[in-house]
């Protein structure tokens, strides 16, 4: 099979890295979402359950057929606003799953359209770049601010990184991490206690619908999946030079979450942070391989879907330092991408910084992050400095 030639160890464990970061960064917010509508523990292990195998389908079914990487996760600031307006609203677990099947239709429609792929088609590639630039660079600085609580960690991570980028650069991540892991095991760091052996199953609740619940947590969470994941998602994917058929996959996403949400997936969406892992230099060399990455972060989800609370206890056992510190390494190209992109063209610089600055500020205004926030500051300074004036050539 043409996977298992294209597939290499450094693609697998970009793939790896992808699900510890994506998972460990928020799987919290998603166990507050569920018990914000009285998630009993059965009901809770059913979330991973159509979460893991939501996300793991859609990313690894697309990119096998596509040969392109497709990165599907679930939303965090989805999970958020579900949590806030859980508690606030006393909604019960029937309505919260009626109102992720009516946002998962306005998602569905959506991509049926195409209005939000056009919408995107009108965002310069500067603009995009610093986007991406801004959503990344915060795990950057994480990275580094994990020296405050983990010193010898995060030194250790760092020198073993940049000499491995001087030695073998393609495994440089995947020596890192092995480095990493080895020393907080020697350490005594590695919690173990947290895994226990036992297989996933889903629970069903049946959908009730009612206004409320549409207003208050349906339309909230299409709104934020939306402006805060599909928006830099496909920036990512723009950014990285991928021509996927972006509408027909938020489609998939929508028609996924429709079908799983009766078992407690609540949003599917295209992923910033994680794509960026599988997309970027890293994960392979040769970009029309880098879909093996995405192949293997799919696989790994629909692992942690089957056997939810194993894999679970697996990815919480690390260190949370080691998580950001390894996430903000394996970015650090991309960053660095991402921001000479944005900053390549002198007539769209001012703009791309502004995009890239209100995206990195991490601003919420109206329950929408600050990646929407950073698309409407940027594009607002383009219009102000270059409506009316002829368009300027392209070196």
């Amino acid at each position: 099979m043409a996977f298992f030639k294209d597939l290499s160890l450094s693609a697998f464990t970009a793939g790896f890295v992808a699900v510890l970061v994506g998972f460990t960064s928020s799987v919290a917010i998603v166990f507050q979402a569920a018990q914000a509508f009285g998630a009993t523990p059965a009901q809770v292990t059913s979330w991973m359950w159509a979460l893991g195998l939501g996300m793991g389908l859609c990313s690894l079914v697309p990119s096998l057929i596509l040969r392109m990487p497709v990165m599907v996760a679930w939303s965090t600031p989805g999970a958020a606003v579900l949590a806030t307006a859980g508690l606030a609203g006393g909604f019960s677990m029937g309505e919260a799953v009626g109102a992720f099947m009516v946002s998962a239709l306005l998602i569905t429609v959506a991509g049926v359209t195409r209005w939000f792929e056009r919408a995107m088609d009108r965002i310069p590639m500067e603009i995009a770049a610093a986007l991406l630039a801004g959503v990344l660079a915060r795990f950057g600085l994480q990275a580094f601010a994990a020296a405050q609580t983990a010193l010898p960690l995060v030194l250790t991570m760092l020198a073993v990184y940049l000499i491995s980028r001087r030695l073998a650069p393609r495994y440089a991540v995947v020596i890192t991490l092995a480095a990493a892991v080895a020393l907080v095991a020697l350490q005594g760091r590695m919690a173990w206690s947290a895994v226990q052996l036992e297989l996933a199953m889903p629970v069903f609740t049946a959908p009730r619908f009612s206004l409320s619940a549409i207003v208050s947590l349906a339309i909230p969470l299409f709104v934020v999946t939306m402006a805060s994941q599909n928006l830099p998602g496909v920036a990512v994917i723009r950014a990285s030079g991928y021509q996927l058929p972006i509408s027909r996959l938020i489609t998939l996403t929508g028609l996924a979450t429709l079908v799983l949400a009766p078992f407690g997936a609540f949003a599917l969406n295209f992923s910033a942070i994680t794509a960026a892992m599988c997309m970027g230099p890293e994960a392979h060399e040769d970009r029309e391989r880098r879909y093996t990455a995405a192949v293997s972060c799919g696989a790994l989800y629909v692992a942690l879907g089957l056997f939810g609370a194993v894999i679970t206890g697996l990815l919480t056992a690390f260190p949370a330092e080691l998580v950001v510190a390894i996430a903000g390494l394996a970015l650090l190209g991309t960053i660095g991408n991402g921001l000479a992109a944005a900053v390549r063209s002198e007539t769209h610089r001012e703009a791309a910084l502004i995009t890239f600055l209100v995206t990195l500020s991490g601003v919420v205004v109206a329950g929408v992050g600050s990646a929407f926030w950073g698309v409407v500051a940027g594009s607002f300074a383009l219009f102000v400095q270059q409506y009316g004036r002829p368009p300027a050539r392209r070196a």
